[in-house]
């Protein structure tokens, strides 16, 4: 639900595709995170906002809290642990709140890149009101 409501307002304001595609790729790791690590429930609050050319997401649990950061990605053969390391690869800026034992608040920002096309048709739509 989470990527379709993020995906979608983000295709309708005219982001590129492949912004788009990074910014769910960090979203649907995060929220894979918070279900894995994040405490009672598996229950977790996604909060997004959209604007100054650039998205903002938080993706908030009430987990244990992150021990310490990977450093490098695993063996191939390992099965976990490559989130955080995909998550840094895709987004402009990441970074954590931790409180041991009341959870963790991921937050990723990414600039938007613009598809000219739909800026373009965007313009047309809004000088023929």
């Amino acid at each position: 639900m989470v990527r379709r409501a993020l995906g979608d307002s983000l295709r309708s304001l005219g982001v590129t595709e492949d912004c788009v595609s990074d910014i769910l790729l960090a979203v649907t790791e995060a929220c894979a995170n918070a279900v894995r690590h994040g405490g009672p429930a598996n229950r977790y609050e996604v909060e997004a906002a959209i604007g100054y050319g650039r998205c903002d997401v938080r993706i908030i649990d009430r987990g244990h809290g992150l021990t310490r950061m990977p450093e490098h990605y695993p063996p191939a053969d390992t099965e976990n642990g490559r989130g955080i390391l995909i998550m840094q690869a895709v987004v402009d800026e990441i970074s954590f709140d931790i409180a041991p034992g009341r959870g963790t608040t991921v937050h990723l920002r990414k600039h938007l890149d613009w598809d000219e096309d739909a800026a373009f048709l965007r313009r047309q739509m809004l000088t023929a009101v």
